[in-house]
């Protein structure tokens, strides 16, 4: 374990201030012993994406410091109509590699998901020979079984189910040009050969995107509903525990672009019901290197945190109307798409992250998978030092405070974000999430327990570093974790600083709801 002091002093002058100004304003009060329920969400609810393209290797976004694409670059294989100048060749991710098996196993248990839009195009070599240099005709990449294995003793090594989808390209299509499982049929046998399984699958990657993700041109809602009637037909009888998720869609509810969408209502029309839970992707913009527009000036205010809340309402109305009862999944989040912004490795981000994660639960949205664990600037940890970022350690606590019981904290509270879930592994116990998202004034809350506190900050907001109640968090020798020490905080006036991110473990609470 590796403690650093730095930024103690600023820690402690940021709660000074706040005990000052709870004398100037009155503090709103809050009970987590009478909290009621509000529901409940998945145990592997904080989840993560490897992308497919991590695994078979490619060309993934590119990181803002390098040149443009060269002439072979820009001839390779990417989304089609994209631009090859955002992208660059990663080697395969070494899902063997101790280091990030024990920082992924922390995080557990979860979900890997394994799709994204090169998993569209990708073929599955169903033989131990040498990998083929060239894809067949109909596909953009390819995925051996040694590739595959790896994924799945991952899964296992690290207590994340796996979450997947299919190719939908011109390869897996008959004289009618409709989908066939000749593909997904070769994955899920080999997935059972090795004594593997599949927990979940969208037929394929973000249907409303379905030309850019290589389905065949002229692709619509029409084709989409054949094509989801043959999915779900064979894997009800091919794989009859997987959980089917559908239809997987994106941007519809908010996300800004010039884009042409293939309509989610359109889809779902034709496809008629068949889900076992409705999914969809979010994304509140288009990043720096795909032109988006986002600032990090913009990154705590209400607008840009309420976005989630604007997409998921777009979404679960369609289930509603068209899969009524079925539990939502949101499979692939993260700050920006295109890969995120360069501020999205920061602590700044993490305010978005954790808010999405605290109103989602709120919304019965069962889990949040961020995209990434270890690729570009918006993943949990860094692709090439494999050292893990501001979101990897509050999806860390996360995991280590806030139970499945989704509880009411309330709306609003004296300009804090408040969530609230029974304590993990404490029977009447109860977790609150705090979030103070002004850069200039402190807030208070008053509890009338005592609790322990978990305060996150940071040097600079647009800060890699982040402090635990004014420590730095760093991985030790022989890539050991901290052990995240809370501290004890009596009840009465609780200050939060400016800019700073809480969870307080209320053990004494005696919630009723809380009490299994």
């Amino acid at each position: 374990m590796q403690l650093r002091t730095r930024g103690t002093r600023a820690l402690l002058a940021g709660i000074a201030l706040a005990a000052a100004s709870a004398l100037q304003a009155q503090s709103p009060a809050l009970n987590p012993a009478t909290m009621t329920r509000l529901g409940s969400v998945d145990e592997r609810f904080a989840s993560y994406n490897i992308e497919m393209v991590e695994v078979t290797g490619g060309r993934f976004w590119a990181p803002y410091k390098t040149a443009s694409a060269t002439p072979d670059q820009a001839a390779s294989s990417v989304p089609v109509g994209m631009d090859p100048s955002l992208y660059r060749y990663r080697a395969p991710i070494d899902l063997s590699n101790p280091r990030l098996r024990k920082l992924a196993a922390a995080l557990g248990p979860a979900y890997v998901r394994v799709s994204g839009t090169w998993a569209n195009r990708t073929y599955f070599q169903d033989n131990d020979a040498p990998a083929m240099t060239t894809p067949p005709e109909g596909f953009g990449g390819v995925l051996t079984r040694a590739e595959w294995k790896g994924v799945v003793d991952f899964s296992k090594a690290v207590d994340a189910r796996i979450v997947t989808s299919f190719a939908v390209s011109t390869g897996v299509r008959d004289a009618n040009q409709v989908w066939t499982p000749v593909e997904a049929a070769k994955v899920l046998a080999y997935t059972h050969s090795i004594g593997g399984s599949i927990a979940a699958a969208e037929m394929f990657n973000e249907p409303t995107m379905a030309t850019i993700g290589g389905a065949p041109k002229g692709y619509d809602g029409e084709a989409y509903g054949r094509d989801f009637k043959v999915f779900a037909a064979y894997m009800r009888k091919a794989a009859p525990g997987m959980t089917i998720l559908g239809p997987g869609s994106v941007g519809e509810g908010g996300l800004v672009t010039s884009m042409k969408f293939i309509p989610s209502e359109d889809m779902l029309k034709a496809s008629g019901p068949g889900v076992d839970a409705f999914s969809y992707h979010f994304y509140g913009g288009v990043s720096l290197r795909c032109r988006g527009g986002l600032k990090p000036e913009g990154a705590l205010d209400a607008s840009w945190l309420d976005r989630t809340v604007k997409e998921e309402a777009f979404y679960a109305a369609l289930r509603d109307k068209f899969e009524p009862g079925k539990p939502m999944w949101l499979t692939e989040t993260g700050e920006a798409a295109c890969g995120g912004d360069p501020w999205a490795s920061t602590f700044l981000d993490t305010f978005r992250y954790l808010n999405q994660l605290g109103v989602l639960a709120r919304l019965n949205v069962q889990t949040v998978m961020h995209n990434t664990l270890a690729a570009s600037d918006y993943g949990l940890i860094d692709q090439a030092t494999l050292e893990p970022r501001p979101n990897y350690w509050a999806t860390l606590l996360w995991r280590k405070l806030m139970g499945t019981t989704v509880l009411d904290a309330g709306t609003s509270n004296g300009g804090l974000r408040v969530y609230a879930q029974c304590l993990r592994g404490a029977p009447g116990g109860v977790a609150m999430l705090v979030l103070n998202t002004s850069t200039t004034d402190a807030r208070t809350l008053q509890l009338p327990l005592a609790s322990e506190r978990y305060t996150l900050t940071a040097p600079e907001l647009q800060s890699t570093h982040v402090l635990l109640n004014g420590h730095e968090l760093t991985v030790g020798a022989d890539n050991a974790l901290p052990a995240l020490p809370g501290l004890r905080t009596a009840s009465g006036s609780v200050p939060f600083a400016p800019a700073s991110i809480t969870f307080l473990a209320v053990r004494g609470a005696h919630n009723s709801a809380c009490q299994r």
